[in-house]
């Protein structure tokens, strides 16, 4: 009779576990993509799983559940190819300074000092996963991010992280210092009016196509420079229909009357789904929306919906990625270089227009729904320093 190895034995175990993880990871389906859940169910554990299923249950955003088990799958990788377990709950200090030190570096050391930031053996472990992408070192934004995530996790099984720790701070600052890595903007380029309307030119057209990607365009930028993800999730259910306006509010009665639509946006990036944050529409992108709506027979559900490449409109909603994507090749057709524009810089353009021309700062954060002053106030400034005198001495 064969001898069954404990090799053999393992390997149908493993097997089977992935499997049982894979099938409990299906409620998240309308969350993760297939292909993805099958590869964290190679990665994560059975507690990573019930973590996730337990923040699905309790209502956070689809959005934060994908970047969390993103970050999940890619922590408990790096762990494994580091250090040889999986992710231990709590992570002691020690560990998380070690995350610092394998993505946060200084490249002119790493050319006389080999050891210096991530191993080479990690390097090669976490690249055969297809998790590693990047030759240098981290952004620090990145890093941040996933510290953050690992805290948040950390926080919803019930424990207390050391994120905090005064070792873990200061080594976080001298990293970044170290990386001198600049920090990039998530798109090169505004999209101020003028650009929008380069992109706008390239959709005039009657196809089902060019209706849909004006309205896109035009809601994403009036409404206060919407997420990508906002639009993507867009639902007719959100919108709702408001008296006419008039043109000029310093002339209410004799003015021209503007169509007007409110948009309950729900859950944001910055917001909770009952803070009933709330932003308009007036004029023309009113119209392009009402006519996408009527020519694409959508009454209910999704407001933004793929289209294949003979013209048939889909039920699926459109993905943050093809919003993106659209921008670009709008970009593209309109003769400008696609890699300088993203779609937050429909986001990034409405608050620099609004600094150009003049409009008030609070004023234009209600409709963009920024939280943070100072953020928001970068792109007035940066407006004010271009066309100020200061910058103009010797001119």
């Amino acid at each position: 009779m064969a001898r069954i190895t404990s090799t053999a034995v393992e390997e149908p175990s493993k097997q089977a576990t992935i499997v049982r993880r894979a099938e409990a990871l299906d409620a998240l389906e309308s969350v993760l993509p297939f292909d993805r859940r099958d590869r964290l169910a190679e990665l994560l554990t059975d507690d990573d799983v019930e973590t996730l299923r337990h923040l699905a249950k309790e209502g956070i955003g689809a959005n934060s559940l994908r970047a969390l088990a993103s970050d999940l799958g890619y922590l408990e990788a790096w762990s494994l190819a580091a250090t040889g377990h999986p992710l231990p709950w709590p992570a002691p200090e020690a560990l998380l300074i070690k995350f610092v030190a394998h993505h946060l570096w200084d490249p002119a050391r790493r050319e006389t000092d080999s050891s210096h930031g991530m191993p080479a053996e990690v390097v090669a472990s976490l690249r055969a996963e297809g998790l590693l992408r990047v030759d240098g070192p981290h952004a620090p934004a990145t890093v941040r991010r996933r510290l953050s995530s690992w805290s948040t996790l950390t926080k919803w099984r019930g424990l207390t992280g050391n994120f905090n720790a005064p070792g873990l701070q200061s080594a976080i600052k001298l990293a970044v210092r170290a990386s001198a890595r600049p920090r990039g903007r998530k798109s090169r380029k505004a999209v101020t009016a003028d650009i929008l309307s380069t992109l706008l030119r390239t959709c005039a057209g009657d196809r089902l196509v060019d209706v849909r990607d004006r309205a896109l365009l035009l809601t994403a930028f009036a409404s206060g420079g919407r997420r990508r993800s906002e639009m993507a999730s867009l639902r007719v259910e959100q919108l709702v229909e408001e008296d006419l306006v008039p043109a000029d509010p310093k002339d209410p009665d004799s003015s021209e009357k503007l169509p007007c639509l409110s948009i309950h946006l729900g859950r944001t990036k910055t917001s909770a789904a009952d803070t009933g944050a709330t932003v308009h529409l007036v004029g023309r992108p009113v119209l392009a929306l009402q006519v996408w709506l009527a020519r694409a027979g959508i009454t209910e559900g999704a407001v933004f919906r793929r289209i294949d490449r003979w013209g048939n409109l889909d039920r699926r909603a459109l993905t943050p990625q093809a919003v993106n994507l659209i921008l670009k090749r709008r970009a593209a057709e309109a003769g400008l270089d696609p890699t300088l524009f993203s779609a937050h810089g429909l986001r990034s353009g409405y608050l620099t227009e609004t600094a150009r021309r003049g409009i008030p700062l609070i004023e234009a954060m209600q409709q963009s729904q920024h939280r943070s002053l100072q953020q928001a106030s970068n792109y007035y400034n940066e407006a004010e320093r271009k066309t100020g005198r200061a910058a103009r001495l010797l001119v």
